[in-house]
């Protein structure tokens, strides 16, 4: 009971997932019309995105990345932008997910050896907006966007430009955030003598990258994803198979559990012309109230079902990351990471991320009703 306890515990969103979809069966049977629910592109991107970046991880390319750029840092305010930064760019690239596992942690040592540790709460929750803010940019950002990007047909240069001035609005929000944190000399005398991964450029370095760009061809449809499944399978298998340890399955296993869902309410006429009419013309909001609760990932799953405003709904699920903390999945690794290292100060952390994200989020949602 203990285990399962615990399993219910870390998977909460998969366990509800899995509820509703089993609920689900009971109004449309199991048919062979389950096969149509899963969209099986998103999955095998997703898979092989994951296993190229705890592959970049695991040799620690983003590690000595970050600490190349830190020794290069004068005063605390150039520490904190650098630290914020990071985790927005990054999370262009590597997803939001990798951006806090990697930076977080890093974070919470350079401000220790830098004397800064009063500033951890703040640094961290910006540098979680910017990790959640900064993904919202590509389609391979986060998990959502990769689906929502596939279901909506949109172009690569059309989903950029339309998440690029939401970008640049967070971009102006931290530098101002920063700007008014008191400014002061850094010892950086153990900045300079971090220890960094040595990087070396070799055979596994430029195969992992070709991989990934790879991918980006496939997210961009000019590869064809059932080709890059195979052949980052047969790599991986054959160069690292112990990577496959770490991919986030449950994830991968949300998303089965809500296309079952979704799919069957599809077919339930009374529950999808339901929730169509209560998102008619509120595509935004209702996917911003829905993250608040069940985070975004599920959200942008749920609500796809009953709309064909793609970009509506991709900015709405982007949005809706701020928030509350669980209104993205990735703001709890930066919790339990604060957790982990000051459990006295978890309380302040919650109340400093609310008081923050909520702040932004009212921005973002007045300069979306600027724009629209």
């Amino acid at each position: 009971m203990q285990a399962l306890k615990e399993f219910i515990k870390q998977e909460t969103v998969l366990v509800i997932a899995m509820i509703l979809a089993i609920v689900s069966m009971f109004f449309v049977a199991p048919d062979s019309g389950y096969a149509g629910y899963i969209d099986y592109q998103t999955l095998a991107l997703l898979f092989c995105l994951m296993i190229i970046m705890c592959k970049l991880q695991k040799m620690g390319v983003f590690h000595t990345i970050g600490v190349k750029l830190l020794q290069k840092v004068n005063g605390s305010r150039q520490l904190y932008a650098a630290l914020v930064l990071l985790c927005f760019f990054s999370s262009m690239l590597i997803t939001n997910d990798v951006a806090l596992i990697t930076f977080v942690p890093f974070a919470i040592t350079v401000l220790k050896m830098a004397g800064l540790e009063h500033r951890m709460i703040p640094v961290v929750v910006l540098q979680t907006v910017a990790a959640n803010l900064g993904s919202m940019v590509t389609p391979i950002g986060n998990p959502q966007n990769l689906y929502l990007y596939g279901q909506s047909g949109m172009s690569l240069g059309s989903f950029i430009m339309l998440m690029m001035p939401y970008a640049a609005i967070a971009a102006v929000i931290f530098a101002l955030m920063i700007m008014r944190m008191n400014n002061q000399n850094v010892d950086t005398t153990a900045l300079q003598t971090m220890d960094a991964p040595k990087i070396n450029v070799d055979r596994d370095l430029i195969i992992y990258m070709v991989l990934f760009l790879g991918c980006v061809l496939a997210v961009a449809k000019i590869l064809p994803w059932q080709a890059m499944l195979i052949v980052v399978g047969a790599v991986t298998v054959k160069n690292d198979a112990s990577i496959l340890k770490n991919v986030d399955y449950s994830l991968l296993l949300t998303f089965v559990a809500f296309f079952v869902f979704i799919g069957n309410l599809g077919r339930s006429p009374f529950f999808s012309e339901m929730i169509m009419e209560m998102m008619q013309g509120n595509e935004v909001l209702a996917s911003v109230a829905a993250s608040q609760v069940i985070s975004n990932v599920p959200a942008a799953l749920l609500l796809s079902g009953f709309t064909t405003k793609w970009s509506m709904l991709i900015i709405g699920t982007n949005l809706g990351g701020l928030g509350t903390l669980i209104a993205s999945m990735a703001s709890l690794i930066s919790y339990k990471q604060v957790a982990k290292n000051y459990p006295a100060v978890k309380g302040s952390y919650i109340k400093h991320f609310t008081v923050t994200n909520v702040g932004i989020l009212a921005v973002m949602l007045g300069a979306f009703w600027i724009m629209v």
